[in-house]
């Protein structure tokens, strides 16, 4: 190939990189920038007067005698409203049959809205359920439930060609001349005193462990399973995926053995994580009886077996990658061979080594499938060091899935799923760049 043609194909190259670059960027923000925006979603917000006193009486955090004042600024608010109710229910006994018939579902469906919407209303006995104890405690939420309250939702099927179209329709017609029909107009302009909603940043979202299945509180007990997961998967996964890459690459032979075994180290990597989730139910936990039920233990030596062939392979490519020579002048000083190994081949590697770790923690700390059936529940308290033995643990990965498909409220609670899907993401690339900074020094000590 002459020069120019050189030239023009190292063009072409370079703009392909730069363009191959430019739309993995960009692939990139557009995959978490929703996350990120969202997910700070769970940490700031505008906070209600119920979400302050929430806390005030669940958690101890904030000003008390502050939040009472705010309490008693936005109850004076409130009482025109529960006024509104006590008259329209004087109006309601007053009436016949047939008429409070007809305003029996309607009111019934005000009184629910109101209850979501400030929480319990006077002469309501005290619901078992937190969530019920409270009014809304983020403004975003309260915006969705005074529609609820102002308006029905129906559905017009007039036309046969067309599916079913959703009509809103205002509630206040249903009781207009009555003493609940000013309550339609006060609430929408007077909902701010009701609730006085302030921004807040709420970094307890990290530490505070969850209430009533994740409508209150943080994600400690799920950051703390995740990082004993993690950690506990590596304890057990790099030495055995170190060692077996040693004998591999400096004491094996060819044979039928060792490609019978290679052939199993690359199937190993391609198995799905499923299926190691219900190998290590029936191994670690029904054979082995590592523990009585699911444990972090058991979901740890899970996960330590999922990541153990790419430990294997990034460590036998490290390995290789070592030059023949040190190992000649090493044997020629009179090393032991497994002296050289230890001192020479091993810290040579180790960049390479830190490699796989960077993968596999990145890995482990993601993986759902393989804690479902070892380790994980859904609601659970922070796990001790003793528990990690013994008990099982929330996790990211599970409680992102359950609380986005099987939760009984999923609207109520996207914050809580965003936030978490952030933590976790954060939680990889704080990993990741640990050991990356790591592996940097240690490449830099080598080179001298």
């Amino acid at each position: 190939m002459d020069l120019a043609s050189r030239k023009v194909v190292d063009r072409y190259f370079t703009a392909f990189g730069f363009v191959s670059i430019s739309l993995m960027g960009a692939a990139l923000v557009v995959l978490l920038g929703p996350i990120v925006y969202k997910g700070m979603g769970a940490m700031v917000f505008q906070g209600t007067i119920e979400f302050r006193r929430l806390h005030i009486e669940q958690y101890g955090h904030g000003d008390a005698a502050k939040v009472a004042a705010q309490d008693k600024e936005a109850a004076a608010t409130r009482r025109p409203v529960y006024r509104m109710l006590e008259d329209f229910q004087k109006q309601l006994d007053e009436m016949s049959y047939s008429e409070r018939s007809k305003y029996r579902k309607p009111f019934g469906e005000i009184k629910t809205a109101l209850h979501e919407l400030l929480g319990p209303l006077p002469g309501e006995s005290m619901p078992i359920l937190l969530r019920g104890q409270y009014g809304q405690t983020r403004w975003d939420r309260a915006q969705v439930k005074l529609q609820n309250l102002l308006y029905s939702e129906q559905w017009d099927y007039s036309d046969p060609s067309k599916p079913g179209v959703k009509v809103l329709k205002p509630r206040a017609d249903a009781f207009k001349g009555t003493a609940l029909e000013p309550l339609f107009d006060y609430v929408p302009k007077n909902l701010h005193a009701m609730l006085l909603p302030q921004w807040t940043f709420y970094w307890r979202f990290l530490f505070d462990s969850s209430t009533d299945a994740h409508f209150f509180g943080g994600i400690w007990p799920e950051l703390l399973g995740t990082i004993y997961l993690t950690i506990g998967s590596m304890v057990f996964a790099l030495p055995m995926g170190i060692i077996a890459a040693i004998f591999l690459v400096e004491y094996s032979k060819e044979s039928l053995f060792l490609s019978l075994l290679n052939t199993c180290i690359s199937t190993l990597a391609g198995v799905p994580s499923i299926v190691f989730g219900l190998f290590g139910l029936a191994f670690f936990i029904n054979t082995l009886h590592v523990s009585e039920s699911k444990s972090a233990l058991a979901g740890s030596l899970t996960l330590a077996l999922l990541v153990l062939p790419t430990v294997i392979r990034a460590s036998e490519e490290a390995l290789r990658s070592v030059p023949h020579t040190y190992r000649e002048a090493a044997l020629s000083l009179g090393a032991s061979k497994w002296h050289m190994i230890m001192s020479v081949i091993v810290p040579a590697a180790l960049p390479g080594i830190l490699t796989s770790i960077v993968i596999s923690m990145g890995r482990a700390a993601g993986e759902t499938a393989p804690i479902i059936f070892t380790a994980a529940v859904s609601v659970g308290k922070p796990l001790s060091l003793l528990g990690f033995f013994n008990q099982p643990t929330p996790a990211l990965p599970w409680n992102i899935y359950n609380v986005a498909t099987e939760h009984e409220a999923v609207q109520e609670i996207r914050h809580v799923q965003f936030g978490m899907v952030l933590v976790l993401v954060a939680l990889v690339l704080l990993l990741n760049t640990a050991a990356i900074v790591l592996r940097a020094r240690i490449a830099k000590k080598l080179k001298g």
